[in-house]
């Protein structure tokens, strides 16, 4: 239950670890002020005004020597504020006329029925600063006004509102303190996610806390040695790739000089197959990324992609949403659809290219009618150079669906492999939009 309703997010979670404790402690300490010193406090003020009362009522009824009741009314009013009208044949209503929400109300109650023997009939809602009592006597009933602060502590709502102030105070600054904290891991998680996507992003600086400096100290580190890294393959396979092919040319120059043969057709076909081996090789270890990356229309790059299939005598259709586009790097994305679309020939006669926008993503679907490759040898298919056991008749080095996957990684997006409706197979690539 705890689990479902706590925050997700560390900044939610870090929040309620230091405000509601805060809020807690706050609400204990005005819980203990109240029902210790300030209930204390009006407890005393009621019991002294309910007795006060008492004691005027008690003078009022039987005056002593050389005192009227005007005498009592009088000294009632100047030593002890208290304001008495005498109200001759009326009854007090049945029924208390108390403010809302008021603890005095029950205290001061207690302690006049305490004091005094009489029905009561207390009225703390008919005067801003006073309070009204009724006296039920036989021949009518006395009206006691006094002010209110004689009767409870005032200062409460201050007491209340201190708190409240402190305790919004605190939050806040425990907030914001955290705001900044959990703004250095958010940093450091954008970094990662945009270098995981590929794109350039700017040279991130680790702050916060000690241990976020070290993680993203880490993070840069570990992002060099990756670049380091790359830069060194990829330098490394242009030498290769330069040491091949001037052999290769030199092979395929002296292939055209012999004169035409079935040798001659079988061994150009092979340096021909080299060459495209070694461009297979050279596009997988290129880690697929494009020098910038730029908003592509996908409609326009399915256009292209028809164009060139049709010049094949390919049958290749596009369904692609009205204004889809993507952020990703033009020549690699297309290499990717291309590589695709290819396989689909290679085992069928019939591809379909489609796109569609799902929440934050760009979804691209390519189906075939070939037979498709079976749910066990999915994962497998996206190793590099492996090849099934289907596709060992044809052409190729097993590098198609790596470097697919290879580009779509290189973006942040997945690509998934399933069954197409015709029986093909169908390759979905979901792309951050």
């Amino acid at each position: 239950m705890l689990r479902r309703i706590a925050p997700k997010s560390l900044w939610g979670r870090t929040v309620l670890i230091v405000v509601l404790p805060i809020f807690m402690m706050q609400s204990v300490v005005t819980f203990i002020f109240f029902n210790r010193h300030w209930e204390e406090v009006t407890g005393a003020l009621a019991r002294q005004s309910a007795s006060e009362m008492a004691h005027i009522l008690n003078l009022w009824k039987e005056p002593p020597e050389g005192f009227t009741r005007a005498d009592v009314t009088r000294m009632a009013r100047e030593d002890l504020q208290l304001f008495m009208r005498w109200a001759p044949g009326e009854t007090i209503p049945a029924t208390d006329k108390l403010s809302f929400f008021s603890p005095p109300n029950r205290t001061l109650e207690m302690e006049l029925e305490r004091a005094i023997e009489e029905p009561v009939w207390i009225n703390t809602r008919g005067y801003a600063e006073e309070v009204e009592v009724r006296v039920q006597l036989d021949e009518g009933y006395m009206v006691f006004v006094t002010p209110r602060d004689q009767v409870s502590a005032q200062n409460g709502h201050l007491f209340v509102l201190w708190m409240i102030a402190t305790t919004g105070l605190l939050g806040y600054v425990a907030v914001q303190f955290m705001r900044n904290q959990v703004r250095s891991i958010t940093r450091l998680a954008a970094a990662a996610e945009a270098f995981g996507r590929g794109d350039d992003m700017p040279e991130f600086r680790p702050t916060g806390a000690r241990e976020v400096r070290k993680a993203g100290q880490a993070f840069m580190a570990m992002r060099a040695r990756i670049k380091r890294y790359l830069l060194q393959r990829t330098e490394m396979l242009a030498g290769v790739s330069h040491d091949l092919r001037t052999p290769l040319t030199r092979m395929k120059l002296g292939i055209a000089m012999l004169p035409d043969s079935e040798d001659k057709t079988a061994l150009d076909a092979d340096a021909r197959e080299m060459e495209r081996m070694l461009e297979a090789y050279l596009d997988f270890v290129r880690d697929s990324q494009d020098a910038d990356r730029e908003i592509v229309d996908m409609q326009e790059l399915a256009n292209e992609l028809i164009a060139e299939h049709g010049r094949l005598g390919h049958d290749l259709t596009a369904k692609i949403e009205e204004d889809l586009s993507v952020h990703a790097g033009r020549v690699s994305l297309k290499r990717a659809l291309e590589n695709l679309c290819s396989n689909g020939f290679k085992f069928g006669e019939k591809v379909t290219l489609s796109g569609h926008r799902a929440g934050d993503n760009v979804v691209l679907t390519i189906e075939d009618d070939g037979p498709g490759i079976a749910e066990t040898d999915r994962e497998r298919a996206l190793q590099p150079f492996e090849r099934l056991d289907q596709a060992r008749s044809t052409p190729g080095t097993g590098l198609g669906l790596a470097i697919v996957q290879d580009i779509v990684r290189s973006h942040g997006g997945r690509l998934t492999l399933g069954d197409a409706p015709d029986g093909g197979l169908r390759a979905q690539i979901s792309l951050p939009g």
